[in-house]
């Protein structure tokens, strides 16, 4: 039997039930806004992670032509110290010379290797070490932009070397001590001119280490040879 007053419930219920689904509708929506606006937080806080590393990277890597210039001088300037380290064994017998070219060798061969690491980074081209002797035909004027405008300074000619290895005894120390003391200054001028100029923190690192390690050994040489 009909009744206004189901009519009426019935049309109570059917809005509800609309209203319901409304409701549940816009929680949806507002749930998946929120994802949304979450994501693009994270993608941005990634974004500028990124960023962030990548700005930090290029300045560890920062480098200028000084530092270039400074690497691959020192690296041939570094080999020829080391053959005149390993010329010592067998023409001397003073035990002080000994230790003084077993440690120059030793600090010198690995920093070598840090200055062809760095220029390899840089993709710059790491000076040659030709067997016999190569870097010690390159002469002052063998590369440009260092120290006193000319090139390496305190580099030994190969007339100098081979007058050095034709000697022995006190004679060979003797001159193997000037020769090392002016090499060694030759490069702590080319180190000084990289911490002046240069740019890059390894780079200005490796100079630092060079004046303190080298001016100490030319402490030690100055006191070894004759007096008088």
């Amino acid at each position: 039997m009909w009744s206004p007053r189901s009519t009426r419930a019935k049309f109570a219920l059917s809005a509800a039930a609309v209203s319901g689904i409304l409701v549940l509708a816009g929680c949806s929506d507002n749930s998946g806004g929120g994802h949304d606006m979450s994501q693009m937080s994270n993608n941005t806080s990634d974004t500028t992670s990124s960023s962030s590393s990548a700005a930090a990277a290029v300045e560890t890597v920062a480098f200028n032509t000084a530092d270039v210039t400074f690497l691959q001088m020192m690296y041939p300037h570094h080999a020829q110290a080391v053959e005149m380290a390993n010329m010592v064994g067998g023409r001397s017998t003073n035990p002080q010379v000994l230790d003084l070219a077993k440690n120059i060798a030793a600090a010198q061969g690995p920093e070598m290797e840090q200055m062809s690491a760095l220029l390899e980074k840089w993709g710059k081209a790491v000076p040659s070490t030709d067997a016999g002797g190569g870097m010690s035909g390159m002469n002052h004027g063998g590369m440009s932009g260092m120290a006193d405008g000319g090139g390496m300074t305190g580099m030994m000619t190969p007339e100098q070397m081979t007058d050095l290895a034709g000697k022995s005894g006190a004679d060979f120390d003797t001159a193997w001590l000037n020769m090392m003391i002016e090499h060694h200054t030759g490069a702590i001028e080319m180190a000084q001119t990289e911490l002046a100029d240069g740019d890059n923190a390894d780079a200005k690192q490796l100079a630092t280490a060079i004046v303190g390690a080298q001016q100490a050994e030319i402490t030690s040489m100055t006191a070894l040879l004759p007096q008088g």
